[in-house]
């Protein structure tokens, strides 16, 4: 009992992937979330091969993302409804026929209406993976304190899927072929899923086997209808908006100085610092509350990106970069914490779901404004919109922090497997 007490009071990853069965899901679940990273850029490579144009090709992609930001809620819903192998077999089918025919159809030189619409339903059907891994951990780490450790390895996770991705599928298009990154994004989309898929006996209680026995009668609700669930899409909105907005601005300013690959450094510098975050808030026994610990992140955040737009060197920039990923982390991760406090566990999958497509739909907007505003003015005008999007969201969080008081039954269990560990809940 006594080293049950210990490790419970300083949660490690170590602990974290001694959990009974988490390889299983955890090795084909990280298989099936990279092509969620190669989709964009595999579309941008193959549609400005076959048309010349990146105005298209970033137009195809921006569908892309927009209908899955749309769609993937509904797709945590019918999860949460009927179970993630019942949602995720015909979703991986779906998408890998998507991706297939938008590979044929650019190949061919199919009129931009064309390539729309089967951009829409490859987009709409991208495997909600990474929600539902954390939906995995929370059905099984519940009211325990590896639950933030959890939260954090996920962002990690996450933060290198999207490292990954990006390079993979660049390498396969110009060092293969224009549609290799695509076609590899759709295999590993069907084997990843379907592997995932097949480890029925981690994935959690639907609602409707869970409904069957209820006794309080109560019916299933949408995520979305919490109040705190709210609050934290629009702050994800924000951290969208930094991401979006780095991605562009870092582009412009690197082209502006006359040294285009200074952006992959200034990325890879902003990328690390959210990932060296991660792994450092996965490693604490924290004892200040994640709702307290999420609007202390955001105010970092938020100053860190309101500096942006001042840097004119590759130096200074670089620095404050790394500022703004080391302060993303720490938002993002609380923001996975406090929502699995909020909703029930019927609702977990849809939940989780939200806050990704969240900051697919920032990141969306972000791009958008922050390239016009960089063509327009330069590049240090596109830093603004990372500035606008976290100070918008941190007033939110600021004016409506109340909401995000965990629902009784979470405190309940947050305080008490066997009154072992106090655990803040504020």
């Amino acid at each position: 009992m006594a080293s049950t007490v210990n490790t419970e009071k300083r949660p490690g990853y170590g602990q974290l992937l001694r959990t009974p069965g988490a390889l299983s899901f955890l090795l084909p679940g990280f298989a099936a979330r990279q092509p969620f990273a190669m989709l964009t850029i595999g579309i941008v490579l193959l549609v400005q091969h076959t048309t010349g144009s990146y105005g298209s090709a970033g137009a195809v992609a921006a569908v892309t993302g927009v209908s899955m930001a749309l769609f993937a809620p509904q797709s945590g819903k019918l999860a949460d409804r009927f179970g993630q192998r019942a949602v995720l077999l015909p979703g991986v089918l779906v998408h890998t026929a998507s991706v297939s025919l938008l590979v044929v159809l650019a190949l061919a030189g199919a009129p931009m209406w064309a390539l729309f619409l089967a951009a829409v339903p490859a987009g709409a059907s991208v495997p909600q993976v990474g929600p539902m891994v954390r939906a995995r951990w929370a059905a099984k780490l519940d009211g325990t304190p590896l639950m933030s450790t959890a939260a954090a390895f996920e962002s990690v996770t996450d933060e290198f899927t999207f490292v990954v991705g990006p390079v993979l599928a660049t390498a396969l298009c110009t060092g293969i072929h224009p549609a290799a990154g695509l076609i590899a994004e759709a295999s590993l989309t069907l084997i990843g899923g379907l592997f995932f898929a097949a480890q029925r006996r981690t994935q959690p209680a639907h609602g409707l086997a869970a409904a069957a026995g209820r006794s309080d009668g109560e019916p299933h609700r949408s995520a979305l209808s919490v109040p705190g669930v709210r609050v934290l899409v629009i702050a994800f909105l924000g951290i969208g908006s930094v991401f979006g907005g780095m991605q562009v601005s870092l582009t412009a300013f690197s082209e502006e100085i006359g040294n285009p690959g200074a952006n992959g450094l200034l990325y890879g510098v902003f990328a690390a610092g959210n990932m060296l975050a991660g792994i450092a808030m996965g490693a604490v026994a924290w004892k200040i509350g994640p709702r307290r610990r999420l609007i202390l992140g955001y105010i970092g955040l938020t100053v860190a990106a309101s500096l942006l737009w001042s840097a004119h060197s590759v130096l200074l920039l670089g620095a404050l970069g790394l500022v703004v990923g080391l302060c993303i982390a720490p938002a993002l991760i609380t923001g996975y914490t406090i929502v699995e406090t909020l909703v029930p566990a019927t609702s977990r999958t849809e939940a989780f779901t939200w806050l990704t497509a969240a900051v697919a739909l920032g990141q969306a907007m972000a791009v958008t404004v922050a390239g016009r505003l960089a063509d327009a003015h330069g590049a240090s005008t596109g830093f603004l919109v990372p500035m606008v999007g976290t100070l918008l969201a941190l007033i939110t969080l600021l004016a409506l922090r109340s909401r995000l008081r965990p629902r009784a039954a979470s405190r309940v269990a947050a305080r008490g497997v066997g009154h072992r560990v106090p655990v803040a809940v504020d």
